[in-house]
């Protein structure tokens, strides 16, 4: 809750920057100008003679001009690591931070505490010392990470609601920590106390009001872009800094001892202001009072003279009487400046050269004689779903710069946007690419002593070859990803008959951290698969654009063209009838009686409650529903289901299965587990079980369809539809021996959707399962009635293929990408009825092309390749026309 209402805050601010902006400055100024809040107009030694004298001793100096330097060296570091990130945008955006907070906080010390602007060179320094800037450059590391302008405020806000609480936490905790010493009855103390709460409140004030806006409209005023990236995209940093910066959440731990330690200091000073002390009794005067929370007192002795300079001429004359300590802290101030502005840059490029020696030398040296090819990557934008890259000729574009995937994105390198005079400086210096090989024997020391990296890919090559290295680990051994694909892909090349067979097979621009460990092994590459898209399908009173991954001319269109007809008739309605993922392991034991003696136990509701208890102890979310068994002989087939959230959860019913058996081989003591699986589940075959008994989601789908509709639209009519459902979809089937197929091509769209939103595209096969049915309905039977049911839908919005940025992306236009925040297991149900619905929109749409005798003339203007074809078979061929004379109707009529 505390994190929503931190994103809705920061959505708002960076929706509204003009207005927050406006709002917060005019509400400073008007808190400065209220006489209620200071109406002391004395200046000493302008307009008054104070007869004060203080007892400055030397430690109080000493301690000052050490704070100053201290003061002016940690922002110095703040600044310097900040420049580590190589976005100027990074450091100027630290810098307005650091100016608006000065600005809030030098007008509190001025007009709150009552002091004049000369006193605030002893209030600066406790200001610099506690000003945190990590929290700003995190925030705007969010922003800047945006692949498109439009990604800018979303990231804000989701920055706002990770580091909002956190921020919060620990503003109220330092400031009544520090806020301690305003206690101490030491008048230094408690004045250097209040500079630093207010230092502190005043960062939070700017954090969470001026920063957002001002960083939301400073990035729109700057959306200037080269080769449609915007030049003000955060470079230099590890992929996916989104997750990076999600995963430093504090621990709950941790806040929770943060909340019990402010209460308990809250405690402390509602104490101290509510309890009288026996020290007050003897204070005389109210001046006093504000001398010990940190305020300057009023002096007693006081004369009031005509000033005899204008003030701004006396305070600038106060300002240049600096003594020895301010000298020395403007000195220190002036230097580290200089090294900052004049010698951090040398610093940082010299730093730069190893990790673009180690880009120039993925780079692959073409042989003599060859055509030089390059590839170039064709980011996708977040909106699209289309995987990320293709090939073009060297003529077309120029040569490619090294650039990483994030979130869906292409981001070229910091030398490629701020610094590309200086990189094509540096990578002319690339000896180590084009250097001899060294021998196996060094090159094997060096991996053992210095680690592969330092190694070339000829070097690398050489170890794989000579099995220092194997193959399946060169992504680890090299601590890059995408150089292990590189190198893999050399090796493989060298073992084909075509030299040229991997060059239109992208690689490069793929964040490969999702790939490894998880979703394949070996990898040469990746395969960008055309993404269209159909809709909207009105389903349950909501519209959806629905994402299809496919190489098949027609199909998208023909679905489309399905939803039309849907939409126009007043939408579609689903429900899910079922729910569970299932696992079938086989066992056996010495005789058919001891396997009938288990089918019988297995059948007890307390034995299935003790079977439970072991199930459910291995996940949070996956919860046994129940178990069905069938005997063979003395084998034993044993059906686990069980409900798994919005995972797809083949994994979770496997380790809840094999906490199960090991619970029941206690009962029985001669089980032997012959496999997991046998088969009895059955996962990515078609089975009768899965047919009648359903896995995964089972869902039924239904609509009404306008007869004016089916004429305009699907151009047939209902009666030739109904008959042709009958004859095909159900006699044909059944003729066939069709298993779960009492359908036209439920498959294809199954398939499109698996694809483009990482299911497992294997399960396909069972999930692809569904019985079309068509009636005439309505007076008359002018309107049609068609419902889809699919028992076995196995489909999740979390895990597997659904991590990769395209996939997620495609999922994201659904609005049902992850796990559902309250309810889990909503998201992947809802999935699964979208799947239905958009596979009775393309039932409808091919079946009407079909009665109406319109498939093959569609095919052959849209579905027809002359890629691979001879050049004589390319000549146009004329279409036969309709029985009217006119070109037959397309799969893509009326379909927009």
């Amino acid at each position: 809750m505390l994190t929503g209402l931190f994103q809705a805050y920061g959505r708002f601010c960076v929706s509204h920057p003009w207005e927050v902006i406006v709002g917060t400055i005019t509400a400073t100024i008007c808190l400065l100008s209220m006489n209620m809040i200071t109406n002391s107009d004395r200046v000493c030694g302008w307009n008054y003679i104070c007869n004060v004298e203080e007892d400055i001793k030397s430690s109080d100096v000493i301690i000052m001009s050490l704070t100053r330097c201290i003061a002016v060296i940690y922002i110095y570091m703040q600044f310097r690591n900040l420049r580590k990130f190589g976005s100027k945008y990074i450091l100027g955006i630290a810098g307005v931070f650091t100016i608006f907070s000065s600005f809030v906080f030098s007008s509190a010390v001025i007009h709150f505490l009552d002091k004049e602007i000369t006193g605030l060179n002893e209030a600066m320094p406790f200001f610099l010392l506690l000003i945190d800037l990590s929290k700003a450059s995190a925030l705007a590391k969010f922003a800047l990470s945006s692949s498109s302008q439009l990604e800018v405020r979303e990231n804000i806000a989701r920055g706002m609601a990770v580091l909002g609480p956190t921020f919060t936490l620990d503003a109220l905790v330092e400031v009544l920590v520090i806020g301690v010493g305003t206690l101490s009855g030491v008048r230094q103390l408690e004045m250097m106390c209040c500079f630093g709460c207010l230092s502190i409140l005043a960062n939070y004030v700017v954090f969470m009001t001026l920063f957002p806006a001002c960083l939301s409209l400073v990035l729109e005023l700057s959306q200037g872009r080269s080769n449609d990236r915007p030049v003000w995209q955060l470079n230099q940093l590890a992929d996916n800094i989104l997750d990076e910066v999600e995963e430093q959440k504090p621990n709950p731990v941790v806040q929770r001892v943060k909340l019990i330690m402010a209460l308990g200091l809250a405690l402390v000073h509602a104490h101290s202001w509510l309890v009288p002390c026996e020290k007050e009794a003897s204070l005389p005067d109210s001046g006093q009072l504000m001398g010990l929370v940190g305020v300057g007192s009023i002096p007693t002795a006081q004369q009031k003279v005509e000033p005899t300079v204008p003030l701004w001429q006396f305070y600038l004359t106060s300002w240049l009487s600096l003594g020895f300590d301010e000298i020395l802290t403007l000195v220190l101030a002036l230097i580290l400046s200089v090294k900052y502005v004049f010698f951090e840059t040398s610093e940082n490029n010299i730093s730069a050269v190893p990790a673009m020696e180690r880009t120039k030398s993925r780079l692959e040296k073409p042989s003599v004689g060859e055509e030089e090819e390059e590839e170039e990557v064709i980011s996708i934008e977040s909106t699209t779903c289309v995987s990320a890259s293709t090939q073009t000729d060297p003529d077309e574009f120029p040569q490619p710069k090294t650039s990483f995937f994030l979130g869906g994105s292409n981001i070229t390198s910091p030398a490629d946007s701020e610094d590309e005079e200086e990189t094509e400086d540096v990578e002319e210096v690339t000896p180590d690419s084009y250097r001899p090989p060294r021998s196996i024997e060094e090159c094997a020391e060096i991996l053992n002593t210095q680690g592969a990296e330092t190694l070339t890919d000829e070097e690398v090559r050489q170890l794989v070859r000579s099995k220092h290295i194997p193959g399946y680990k060169l992504e680890s051994k090299l601590g890059s990803a995408e150089r292990g694909v590189s190198v893999r892909r050399q090796i493989l090349t060298e073992q084909l008959h075509r030299q040229q067979a991997l060059d239109k097979l992208p690689y490069t621009s793929y964040d490969y951290s999702y790939v490894t460990g998880a979703c394949c092994e070996n990898v040469i590459g990746y395969m960008p698969v055309p993404v269209g898209v159909a809709g909207p399908l009105l389903l349950d009173g909501r519209e959806y654009q629905v994402p299809m991954a496919t190489t098949e001319g027609c199909l998208v269109a023909s679905t489309n063209r399905g939803c039309r007809a849907i939409q126009l008739s007043g939408g579609a309605r689903s429900y899910i009838i079922g729910d569970g993922m299932t696992r079938g392991p086989v066992v056996r034991l010495p005789s058919a009686a001891q396997a009938s003696a288990l089918k019988l136990w297995l059948q007890d509701s307390d034995n299935i409650d003790l079977l439970s208890e072991a199930f459910n102890s291995t996940s949070r979310f996956c919860r046994l529903d129940s178990i069905m068994s069938a005997v063979a002989g003395r084998h034993v087939f044993i059906r686990f289901k069980a409900i798994t959230g919005d995972a797809m959860g083949m994994n979770m019913v496997s380790k809840g299965t094999e906490q199960a058996l090991k619970k029941l081989e206690e009962v029985f003591p001669d089980l032997d587990i012959l496999s997991l699986s046998g088969n009895y589940c059955t996962d990515k075959k078609a089975t009768a079980i899965n047919w009648l008994e359903g896995r995964g989601k089972s869902v039924v789908c239904e609509a009404y369809i306008k007869g004016e509709e089916v004429k305009k639209v699907l151009k047939t009519s209902v009666s030739a539809l109904v008959d042709l459902n009958i004859s095909k979809n159900l006699i044909g089937s059944s003729m066939a021996g069709s298993l779960g197929g009492y359908n036209a091509h439920a498959a294809n769209i199954v398939a499109a959707i698996f694809i483009a939103t990482g299911q497992d595209a294997a399960q396909v096969v069972a999930s692809s399962s569904c019985m079309t049915l068509m009636e005439a309905t309505g007076e008359g039977g002018e309107d049609l009635y068609i419902s889809c049911t699919m028992p076995s839908l196995e489909v999740g919005t979390v895990g597997g293929g659904t991590v990769l940025p395209p996939q997620k992306a495609c999922l994201k236009m659904l609005g049902i990408d992850g796990s559902h925040d309250s309810e889990p297991g909503m998201n992947a149900k809802q999935l699964a009825q979208v799947v239905c619905g958009t596979v009775m929109a393309g039932e409808l749409s091919l079946m009407s092309a079909l009665a109406a005798g319109h498939l093959v003339r569609s095919h052959l203007r849209h579905n027809r390749s002359r890629v691979n074809m001879a050049p004589e078979a390319t000549k146009s061929e004329s279409l036969p026309k309709l029985t009217s004379g006119e070109e037959p109707g397309t799969c893509t009529a009326k379909a927009s």
